[in-house]
Parts: C-alpha cells; structure tokens; sequence
C-alpha cells in the first residue's frame, strides 16, 4: 500500500509541475496500451510484459517485493507457465505529460483461468524510448472495481 501511495505521489509530482496542457494525442498512449494487452492475448502474459518493458522497468505485486530492472522480471517468469490463462486489459484514461515523454493509463483488467474469471483495476506508467517508441517503467493492479 506504502509503495502504491509512493508511486502515485511521485506521479502527481511530476505532472504537477507545470500548468500547460499536453503536447501529445493521450490516444497514442491509450493505443500502445491496448496493443499491450493484445499481444498478451495473442502471445502470452509472460512475453508481453517482458516485450512492452523498459530496461528499469518496476513492477508492484500482491504480496511480494517490487521486481525492479528487465532483467529481474526475466528471471521471476523462469519455471512457470502461463499456458491456459488469459489476461486482458483496457485503459479508461490516460495522460501525457507535456514533455510528450512521460505519461500514464490506468484502467480495468480481466483474468480467465479456466472456468474462473477476476477482474480489477491497474495503472501504467509509461515513457518513450531513445526510438520513440512507449514502453512501461511501472505497473500495479489490484483486485477491486470493474466496469463489467
């Protein structure tokens, strides 16, 4: 919860710091949002998290400590499968910073493991890599809200 209120706290910051609105189409982020979790659909949750990562990437689960740096989120996937689940996710919102090199979504998730299905909410952090493309720095989710 701490690091939850942290991140939010440093994101609020950051984008606080100026008054001018956005220099960049919020969409552009919301599209590389969704093809992250089309590629999860198409090629597995394991490989998509790992392909839309940057190398710093920080990742927030339930119970357990930040996986911090690419590398680590390699390593915390070796021996197990993914095979047979499905998670799918789609952003309500998202902002761009005005440097037009940061930005967030957050939105709502679906989990299907066999015959059970759990939903909730998540929140991205995102920046553009030296080739202009969006990769994600930070995620968490939690169970909680969907929009059903």
């Amino acid at each position: 919860m701490k690091t939850s209120i942290l991140l939010l706290l440093i994101i609020w910051v950051l984008f606080s710091c100026s008054e001018k609105k956005s220099v960049a189409d919020p969409q552009v982020l919301k599209d590389a949002d969704i093809a992250f979790s089309d590629y999860s659909v198409k090629h597995g949750i394991q490989k998509s998290f790992i392909e839309f990562a940057d190398d710093s990437v920080v990742l927030l689960k339930p119970k357990q400590m930040p996986i911090v740096g690419k590398l680590s989120l390699i390593k915390s996937y070796e021996g197990k499968s993914d095979s047979g689940v499905v998670l799918t996710w789609r952003p309500a919102k998202a902002i761009i910073a005005t440097s037009g090199e940061l930005g967030y979504t957050y939105g709502f998730w679906t989990f299907v493991a066999q015959k059970d299905t759990s939903r909730g909410t998540y929140m991205t952090v995102w920046k553009k890599d030296k080739n202009g493309r969006w990769k994600y720095i930070a995620d968490t989710g939690n169970e909680g809200l969907s929009n059903k």
